[in-house]
């Protein structure tokens, strides 16, 4: 009798991991279910599409490949380079890019890691730099630090001065930053943020810029799927570089891009492009991750079409019609309003911090994050929260929606403030023990969780999805 041959001792390579690891895929199931039964207003957060999360997820893991198309340090690249020289050409497409003006490196992990590579090719250690102050809007990679500490590498590295916005319009004060900029004379001016509700006067910038001989960097991470939709200014016009994450409003996997400026007879050897691919690999990371550049290279595809622009679009109503409704509470707002995709709201007038909103918003299923407003001294227990469309829009929700999604965030400070004075700490671990009893918060949460359920949800099929049971 013939013996049974032996599994082959990797049989485990091919298995599924539902079988292979059901405790991770249990995990995996539970986020999706939290992310269909709730609220998402992160304002730098998405959901991509079933493509983008297909891409993701293939072979194209496993191969290394260091170096540019065409100029690779491994072989068997191939289709590898047909694969990012696609996603450098639809890069440039998204944006209406010449490309004898414009280039792009596609290869930055994160935004962060984008945003110190484009300072890399740009200025040299001990530079100058100046970037909105994180509690104006700006993002931590501008330069951020306190009197204590260096929090970014941007100040680690590099010479740092914020600019800031008007304490009483939330406008950033150009009129203060040019001053400023006479007497730090930078190097580097930077435009864009992570927390500001308006568009950028980018001229004004550049001539700002201009006067010291300074590049001009925008960082357009939360904007860019705005700006390829034209619904808010391009800056293309004015910078030297355009940095920007590939998720947030342009909906692709989390990633970064790099575009740089070509100018008429440069040499080639001191060249932004040059500069720039050098500073991305070798300095600053290794070998790319090819199936994320494949899966933006499917977001970017979808965001030149028609369909996209009309969801960027709905992307700004919702966020006006957010602003509106919550001011209609008498609720105070960063600049009044919002122009773009997020509302930055100031509760300080509620005498409540944003981080008790935050844990609040957990527990009846609104995401939503703290944040500090200009005069915060703390960014750990911020005077407001960051709210965004850009999600919830992705699962087809209009404005009289986000009237309805503003109701149940009036709710929650209701409730937040009740639960603080019985509460009678000001202590967050305090507080969240108090809530964590309210009696109001399972009405509250199963009420958010149907009405968010009630809408589809992209990228994945939600059918068999069951409610986490949590010991």
């Amino acid at each position: 009798m013939a013996q049974k041959a032996p599994e082959p001792y990797n049989a485990f390579l091919n298995t599924p991991l539902k079988e292979e690891d059901p405790e991770l895929y249990q995990l995996i199931e539970n986020e999706k279910y939290r992310q269909y039964s709730g609220l998402e207003l992160i304002a730098s957060e998405n959901f991509t599409s079933q493509a983008v999360i297909e891409a993701n997820g293939t072979a194209l893991t496993n191969k290394y490949s260091e170096g540019l198309p065409g100029a690779r340090y491994y072989g068997g690249n191939e289709y590898i380079d047909e694969i990012e020289s696609l996603c450098q050409k639809r890069a440039l497409a998204a944006f209406g890019l010449d490309p004898s003006e414009w280039g792009v490196n596609v290869q930055p992990y994160s935004g962060s890691t984008a945003n110190f590579a484009a300072f890399t090719a740009l200025i040299q250690p001990f530079d100058r730099l100046m970037g909105l102050d994180l509690p104006s809007g700006g993002h931590l990679t501008h330069g951020y630090q306190t009197d204590k500490k260096k929090i970014s590498t941007s100040s680690i590295y590099f010479q740092s001065m914020p600019y800031q916005v008007d304490r009483k319009t939330g406008i950033i004060d150009y009129d203060r930053l040019e001053e400023n900029a006479q007497l730090f004379r930078p190097q580097l001016l930077i435009c864009g943020a992570s927390a500001y509700p308006r568009d950028w006067d980018y001229a004004r910038m550049r001539k700002i810029a201009n006067n010291h001989s300074a590049y001009l960097l925008c960082d357009m991470a939360h904007i860019s799927g705005l700006v390829a939709a034209k619904e808010q200014a391009s800056p293309f016009e004015y910078c030297d570089i355009v940095t920007t994450t590939t998720h947030k409003t342009l909906r692709g996997p989390r990633a970064g891009l790099i575009f740089f400026r070509r100018y008429p007879g440069e040499d080639k050897k001191t060249s932004l492009e040059t500069r720039v691919n050098q500073a991305v690999f070798p300095s600053c990371q290794g070998g790319p991750h090819n199936n994320t550049i494949a899966a933006i290279a499917v977001a970017l595809k979808q965001a030149a079409s028609p369909e996209f622009k009309e969801y960027a679009k709905q992307v700004r109503s919702n966020s006006q019609a957010l602003a509106k409704k919550l001011n209609s509470y008498g609720y105070v707002l960063a600049t009044g309003g919002s122009d773009n995709h997020l509302v930055l709201w100031d509760l300080k007038p509620q005498n409540l911090t944003g981080s008790k909103i935050e844990k609040i918003g957990d527990l009846v299923n609104i995401t939503l994050n703290k944040n500090s407003i200009a005069g915060d001294k703390s960014a750990v227990t911020p005077g407001g929260v960051r709210l965004g469309t850009s999600a919830l829009t992705s699962r087809g929700f209009k404005e009289e929606d986000f009237e309805k999604v503003a109701e149940f965030l009036h709710e929650i400070v209701s409730l937040s403030i009740e639960i603080q004075e019985q509460c009678g700490s000001k202590l967050l671990k305090d507080f969240l023990a108090a809530a964590k009893q309210h009696p109001k918060i399972p009405e509250l949460q199963q009420r958010i969780e149907a009405f968010a359920q009630s809408f589809p949800m992209p990228g994945f099929d939600t059918a068999d999805l069951k409610k986490p049971v949590h010991n």
